[in-house]
């Protein structure tokens, strides 16, 4: 990301320097509200993710939707909308096979993985005047990039994750931790499952503005797992799981216009620095209890 004052040298833009920035440039103010939005929404669904062991399922759904993102370039329509389309039709896809038994999780996953990255470099490299560049902005995230639309419709989402969150966190607990038991509270699993799939995939794409379809992973399960070393209670992980993911989002904004680096590599930088230091906390504070315990 590029500063407003390029070769003055990095000592002149500060927290202050950036907050009014923030506020006086469109794409820095767009950027902003992004990140906010999207570590909402990535560590509400996260945790999900994270819960149900479908970590694998995100990769293969968000490297799947490039497949939806190369049709609408050589169509000419929004690469947004045709990257969803293209993600939340695998993600049922998935699920169905999975359900039918007709092939293992683990291989339809690779399988969607695999040819939607296909399809979407068939299709771009057929666009007349293709470039590699149209490629690095989806791949690798621009979050400069972001236009008011992205922002609202982040917002949409957000407010329909924070009210599912806040009206239906029970079932879809049950569901993420035990399939079975929640099926005898009469809850409707398979709808929850194939609803949360697509809620998965359309968080994923609406995002990858921000993270890039290589690294949007990471936001989706860096986060949790912090505070999943703190905190094993689903309650307490969507909140704070969903504040670390908004923490890590400005902190990598404020690095990357700092240092003129990459947006999404220094969010998962700074997640990763938080995540070695909680371990480390951790094993430390283990290891004095256990010294405790030894000389009680």
């Amino acid at each position: 990301m590029k500063s407003r004052h390029p070769g003055r040298g990095r000592e002149l833009f500060g927290a202050m320097e950036l907050l009014r920035d923030i506020f006086e440039y469109n794409y820095l103010n767009h950027a902003f509200w992004a990140c906010i939005l999207s570590g909402i929404a990535c560590g509400i669904v996260g945790t999900y993710v994270v819960c149900r062991r479908l970590v694998f399922l995100s990769g293969g759904i968000t490297h799947s939707s490039f497949g939806g993102l190369g049709i609408a370039f050589y169509l000419g329509a929004d690469p947004i909308l045709g990257a969803m389309l293209f993600a939340v039709l695998s993600a049922l896809g998935i699920e169905w096979a999975n359900e039918r038994g007709r092939i293992r999780e683990d291989s339809a996953i690779g399988i969607v993985w695999s040819v939607g990255m296909a399809v979407g470099v068939l299709f771009m490299s057929l666009r007349p005047g293709y470039t590699s560049g149209d490629l690095s902005n989806y791949m690798f995230g621009s979050i400069v990039t972001v236009t008011r639309t992205d922002v609202w419709a982040l917002g949409g989402l957000t407010l329909l994750l924070v009210l599912g969150a806040a009206l239906w966190l029970r079932p879809i607990m049950y569901v993420a931790f035990d399939r079975d038991y929640a099926r005898s509270q009469g809850i409707p699993t398979r709808l929850v499952r194939y609803l949360m799939s697509a809620v998965v995939a359309v968080t994923i794409v609406l995002s990858i503005r921000i993270m890039g379809i290589v690294l949007l992973i990471s936001l989706l399960t860096v986060p949790v797992v912090i505070v999943n070393s703190y905190s094993r209670s689903f309650r307490t992980l969507v909140p704070a799981s969903a504040a670390v993911a908004v923490a890590g989002n400005l902190l990598g904004l404020a690095v990357s216009y700092h240092f003129e680096v990459s947006p999404g590599a220094a969010i998962i930088f700074t997640l990763v620095f938080a995540l070695i230091v909680v371990k480390l906390l951790t094993l430390l504070a283990k290891k004095r209890r256990r010294l405790h315990e030894n000389h009680s």
